[in-house]
């Protein structure tokens, strides 16, 4: 397990790791940057570089973790890439399902692939599904989520890359939104945030805004107008006070 400084979770889980890039938001990819410092360093997960490769043995990872918590699945890959065999994917999930006291977050861009497997899935309530979506042109990979059966379906609009007028809720639980961070960051209107808030707030839809970004995001924080928008998705909410 890895403590993550992710605002919207709390530890990270990775079976998987290495990608590479499909769309603009992929561009200044973090974990790209990050898998090669860790292969410059000897760290034998990260032997490969950032070309896609599983991990057999960190499958069991979260029956070991016994304190419950929110984990993001693969925060350095992408578990929908065509190169993860399904039987791989099949996995994660059954231990997913038997680590049942954890909440699991997974994200993709690659929701073509997503909703053609999507059938062949266990879709327990402790799965959170996400598509990553930068500006409009890629509005399709909501629709593709909105057709899985996973239970608690989020977006994240991060690095959020132009404005998303439109932006079609319906079956959506979460929606996160943020601007880009470290070298090379492109940067973010503040219309685009708030235009995607005020859709949240009509929808009545959790709203998390993660970052202003930059070069140094500390420097830019959080704050929205004013306040932190820290909204989580009801469903989880209901399920983490069962637990």
């Amino acid at each position: 397990m890895s403590q993550s400084n992710i605002e919207w979770t709390e530890s990270t889980w990775n079976p998987v790791t290495g990608c590479n890039k499909i769309s603009p938001g992929c561009k200044h990819c973090y974990a790209e940057r990050m898998a090669l410092r860790l292969q410059a360093m000897g760290q034998p997960n990260y032997r490969n570089g950032f070309r896609l490769t599983t991990h057999e043995h960190a499958l069991n990872l979260p029956l070991q973790w016994k304190k419950p918590q929110i984990i993001f699945v693969n925060s350095m890959s992408d578990l929908f890439h065509k190169d993860v065999p399904i039987e791989f994917i099949k996995k994660i999930f059954m231990i997913m399902k038997e680590a049942h006291w954890h909440q699991f977050q997974i994200l993709t861009k690659r929701s073509e692939r997503l909703l053609e497997i999507d059938p062949l899935l266990d879709w327990t309530p402790n799965v959170w599904m996400g598509v990553s979506v930068e500006n409009e042109d890629y509005t399709f990979r909501i629709d593709h989520l909105r057709q899985t059966h996973a239970k608690i379906k989020f977006l994240s609009l991060e690095p959020l890359l132009g404005p998303i007028r439109k932006l079609k809720l319906k079956k959506i639980d979460w929606v996160i939104a943020g601007g880009e961070s470290g070298p090379g960051a492109r940067s973010i209107d503040p219309l685009w945030v708030t235009g995607i808030r005020d859709q949240c707030v009509k929808a009545n839809v959790a709203f998390f805004f993660k970052q202003w970004g930059g070069v140094n995001k500390k420097k830019t924080g959080r704050h929205l107008e004013g306040r932190l928008w820290n909204q989580m998705p009801a469903k989880a909410e209901l399920q983490l006070a069962a637990m």
